[in-house]
């Protein structure tokens, strides 16, 4: 079989999605995969870069002999390697991604791959975006009778029905990036104004301290299967930050997830393990999320009250860490990449009917009156 792993892209956590991706191409291709390593520009151009390239080759962009991508769509979508005389198509059984936040784990490269008809990890794009959207997930974790804290979107003149401190995140945002702790609305709302962060969204949600957070991953092929379940060691600000979940541990092929404070498995007992695990397969039935995901919780020690927090579809280092000791690292990425495989590229019904609808429809001129508003 012939891999691509797809990695960086607009988003801001490019950076770690690049330490993600390097660490999944060097498990495969230690296993003996054949891999392809597809560069997704902050810019927005693509490349095929070198085997073996580090962290620090992606200072100032894609690194030296990289080979630029043309990306095709139309009748006979694809990847092409620009040469000099000619463009070379890319044969590629099925695409990892490891892209973290932004368009590529919303839902955009999803749809970009269904349309290069190129079968890749990451779920469906609709399942991305639902994972994405912290409000919408809520909301969906909250249908499905899974114990979820209140959360609402920030509005100027809304009232969230819930009392302060709040914890403030973007909608549409990972990695604790742009997360802010603020005592009462109107602190809530000025950082809506002034954050970057922010601009697309915001939800809001109580903050409670007496809370510690709890990570477990699934995956969905073979069968649905759940790992170990982690606490991950956080800051005394009350937020798991980006420095802890990123910068610990030096760089390398240490760096990322994989050498965060943690106790694994988690002291927690028995049976918040196994609520967890249940309430991680639940997730994965309502969310419809595919490959390889991460599930956060919230937990109580105290009354062992546990609560779903977020989920991501494209977690940090792959969630391989949290696998460790339960399966080999090679084993989740492949089995990852062959269920996308094997489920191909998402088939859409297309709008050509019987033709009765154009038929019926006359002239259009004619459906355009009364639609131009009052005459003068």
């Amino acid at each position: 079989m012939s891999w691509a792993v797809v990695f960086g892209g607009p988003s801001p956590e490019h950076e770690i999605s690049v330490l993600t991706g390097l660490q999944s191409e060097r498990v495969l291709t230690r296993a003996g995969e054949q891999v392809t390593s597809l560069y997704w520009g902050p810019t927005g151009g693509w490349f095929v870069v070198p085997q073996g390239a580090e962290a620090k080759d992606f200072l100032e962009g894609a690194p030296a002999g990289s080979k630029p991508v043309e990306i095709r769509l139309g009748a006979d979508p694809g990847l092409f390697v620009k040469g000099r005389l000619r463009s070379e198509r890319l044969e590629i059984d099925a695409a990892l991604s490891c892209l973290h936040g932004g368009m590529g784990e919303g839902g955009g490269f999803a749809a970009l791959a269904a349309l290069l008809g190129l079968p890749a990890t990451g779920s469906s794009m609709y399942a991305a975006a639902l994972g994405m959207d912290k409000l919408a997930f809520g909301g969906v974790m909250a249908a499905a009778g899974v114990p979820t804290l209140p959360r609402a979107a920030l509005d100027a003149d809304v009232d969230p029905g819930f009392d302060g401190p709040y914890i403030v995140k973007p909608r549409y945002g990972g990695s604790s990036i742009g997360i802010e702790i603020v005592d009462d609305l109107a602190a809530a709302r000025v950082l809506a104004r002034t954050s970057t962060h922010l601009r697309q969204g915001a939800v809001l949600e109580p903050f409670r301290k007496d809370l510690v957070d709890l990570n477990i991953s699934f995956r969905t092929a073979p069968t649905l299967e759940v790992s170990p379940l982690e606490r991950p060691l956080r800051g005394s600000d009350g937020v798991y930050s980006y420095a802890e979940k990123y910068l610990a541990g030096g760089g390398g092929e240490d760096a990322g997830l994989s050498s965060a404070p943690r106790e694994l498995p988690a002291q927690v007992p028995d049976a918040v393990t196994e609520q967890a695990r249940d309430l991680a397969r639940r997730v994965a039935v309502a969310t419809r999320l595919t490959g390889v995901v991460r599930v956060d919780f919230l937990y109580q020690p105290q009354t062992h009250e546990l609560v779903v927090n977020e989920v991501n579809s494209v977690p940090g280092a792959m969630a391989l860490y949290l696998w460790a000791g339960t399966r080999p690292a090679a084993e989740v990425l492949r089995d990852a990449l062959v269920e996308a495989r094997d489920a191909g590229v998402p088939a859409v019904a297309s709008g050509f009917g019987s033709g009765a609808a154009l038929r019926a429809a006359g002239g259009i001129s004619g459906k355009l009156v009364g639609l131009d508003g009052p005459r003068a």
